[in-house]
């Protein structure tokens, strides 16, 4: 008796086998063939296929390449950095932009509505909207800095290659020969790094009486900037999506005359060997690794809900498997041509000024405003002309990145507010914008932005991919994404990305984050902005809390069953197309009912691996 019921058991198992891979098999032909999209498209989509490669490359290839990878590269062992950042890329940051990128294409939804998969999680997608609106504010103030650069490019001679009579301890950055010291007052200080410090931005010692007023110069290219964001997004991603072959591929010819200068100075290959010689011992320190995780982030724009956005204006079939890989890879190769530019041109200052590398080099916006244009000053070719190409293309990264940003927040008020007109939307944004931008721009404004990119930025979007993570490879599950990229592109899912969604990126990023929480200090600033960091970082966390118990709050059962609810996906979470998203349900329902009977461990398992 026994065994006929075990042999039952077994017979309904294989049947039930059997009919899911019937109902997988009919729905990968029905993909096949391209089933027709409903009458009705609820959103908007790229023009054309290259426009979201090109708007992704847009996004992720900006000032993160530009300035952060080359100085990041110096400070944790030059050559022997870009190992731990490969393999980072490798195990995190290919993974995450996969991962991103298919629930976006697959809900088409934008970062806050595609929790619609566990709306207890709602509150990430907010924080990610909140911290991309932190982002704009400095973005958009260092983009009206290039532009004003840009401007003074045009000037002969360079306005910042000749010291003016009310600099002390000042040599020309036009002067070529090695800089001696002042007499009695310290070093002397090229003209360049007086220029950006006292003409340009007039900066503040410290923020202990205040940040001051902003230069009403930097307030005329700040309203440029954002006059251009608004006018290349007024009509949506139609207009962006156009702009996009222009700001994406524009500044890769200027890479490469840049890159060719660079590699022809004199002193620049002494550069270029301090750049790939590895110091293997760094290889040992856990802030290296740390490095390369924020690196890897910051550069490809992950967890901060744009490339969610992005892929989610994409038609249901697009190949994002591919477009994955040639956006990270081609990311990755930006970042070593301008790691080899800069460490060309620091070489050449480092040659000319008889100083150590070390001491050429600085950190961030002075990397960009000081170095570059200190040894422009310098070139005895036709240093207007480097000077127009540079900035330029600075801008135009510049430019890129901010309508990335500005359209990941903007999907999210629509995706809320559906009724609200793109045009408005903009609008409003822009506005807000410019006015949080003027912060940037004061005498204290450089101070106050390494704050606000720490508290505000950093250290929540480490927190908020935790989160993130958790949620779609483990709530929602690895299997069930895999199921869905089957359903959506019509390919299996490799052993190798179930067990970086399921454990390894998601133990590297915990790793990280706890790594960065142990060796926290205090920032060199008044008490009270610690305080407001604190506050900005609680804040945009937080949300996750409000809006789960919301999500709680709203659910109309009872008891326990309230919170297991909110757990779920919403009834109509799926694609688009209603006719697809009908065909999605049915696999669904029937691969949960299949597994009602297994154990818990079984579950976890298959979880993964099914």
């Amino acid at each position: 008796m026994e065994t006929d019921t075990v042999s039952e058991l077994e017979s309904t198992q294989k049947k039930s086998s059997q009919d899911l891979k019937n109902i997988e098999d009919k729905i990968v032909a029905s993909h096949d063939t391209s089933i027709p999209e409903d009458d009705e498209e609820l959103r908007e989509k790229w023009g054309k296929k290259i426009e979201f490669l090109l708007s992704c490359i847009a996004l992720s290839v900006g000032f993160g390449n530009v300035w952060r990878f080359p100085y990041t590269a110096l400070q944790n062992g030059g050559g022997a950095f870009v190992i731990p950042y490969l393999i980072v890329l490798f195990v995190v940051g290919r993974p995450l932009y996969y991962l991103e990128m298919v629930v976006g294409q697959f809900s088409s939804r934008g970062c806050v509505k595609v929790y619609d998969l566990c709306p207890l999680m709602r509150g990430i997608g907010v924080g990610q909207t909140i911290t991309m609106f932190t982002i704009v504010g400095y973005y958009a103030a260092i983009l009206s800095l290039a532009v004003r650069y840009f401007v003074d490019s045009f000037r002969s001679p360079l306005p910042w290659s000749e010291c003016q009579r009310e600099w002390t301890n000042c040599v020309d950055s036009s002067f070529i020969g090695q800089i001696h010291k002042g007499e009695g007052n310290g070093s002397v200080v090229p003209s360049a790094d007086l220029y950006f410090t006292k003409t340009i931005m007039n900066l503040l010692p410290n923020i202990d009486d205040g940040i001051g007023f902003p230069d009403w110069k930097l307030v005329l290219c700040l309203l440029v900037c954002w006059t251009a964001v608004t006018g290349l997004l007024i009509k949506g991603i139609k207009s962006s999506g156009k702009a996009s072959y222009f700001l994406a591929i524009f500044p890769y010819v200027i890479l490469l005359i840049l890159l060719i200068r660079a590699c022809t100075l004199t002193g620049a290959m002494e550069g270029l060997k301090y750049f790939v010689t590895p110091q293997w011992e760094k290889l040992l320190e856990p802030s290296v690794w740390y490095a390369a995780v924020s690196q890897c982030f910051f550069s490809l724009t992950i967890g901060l809900g744009a490339v969610i956005v992005f892929a989610s204006f994409n038609s249901f079939s697009t190949n994002i498997y591919r477009d994955a890989m040639i956006i990270s890879g081609l990311d990755t190769i930006t970042s070593l041509i301008s790691g080899v530019i800069v460490f060309g041109v620091v070489g050449n200052l480092s040659h000319i000024t008889q100083r150590e590398i070390p001491e050429v080099m600085k950190a961030g916006p002075q990397l960009v405003f000081v170095i570059y244009p200190d040894a422009i000053a310098k070139m005895d070719l036709a240093p207007n002309l480097f000077a127009v190409l540079f900035f330029f293309m600075f801008t135009i990264l510049g430019l890129g990145t901010n309508i990335g940003i500005v359209t990941t927040i903007l999907t999210s008020v629509r995706d809320r507010f559906p009724q609200l007109q793109n045009w408005k939307a903009v609008v409003m944004i822009a506005i807000a914008g410019f006015a949080y931008g003027l912060v940037f721009i004061t005498p204290g404004g450089l101070t106050v932005l390494d704050v606000i990119d720490y508290y505000g930025v950093t250290f929540p979007t480490l927190t908020l991919i935790i989160f993130e993570m958790i949620t779609f490879c483990w709530i929602y599950g690895v299997n069930r994404l895999c199921a869905d990229i089957k359903f959506m592109l019509g390919i299996e899912t490799g052993l190798f990305w179930r067990i970086c969604w399921g454990f390894l990126t998601l133990l590297i990023i915990v790793a990280i984050f706890l790594l960065e929480v142990s060796r926290y200090k205090l920032m060199d600033v008044p008490t009270g902005i610690n305080v407001f960091g604190w506050c900005l970082y609680s804040f945009i966390v937080l949300q996750t809390v409000g809006w789960a118990c919301y999500a709680v709050f709203k659910q109309p059962q009872r008891g326990a069953q309230k919170f297991t609810e909110t757990l779920k996906p919403t009834s109509d979470w799926g694609p688009e197309s209603v006719s697809l998203r009908t065909n999605y349900t049915e696999m669904i329902n029937h691969k949960e009912s299949v597994g009602k009977d297994k154990s818990i461990w079984r579950k976890l398992y298959l979880r993964v691996f099914e």
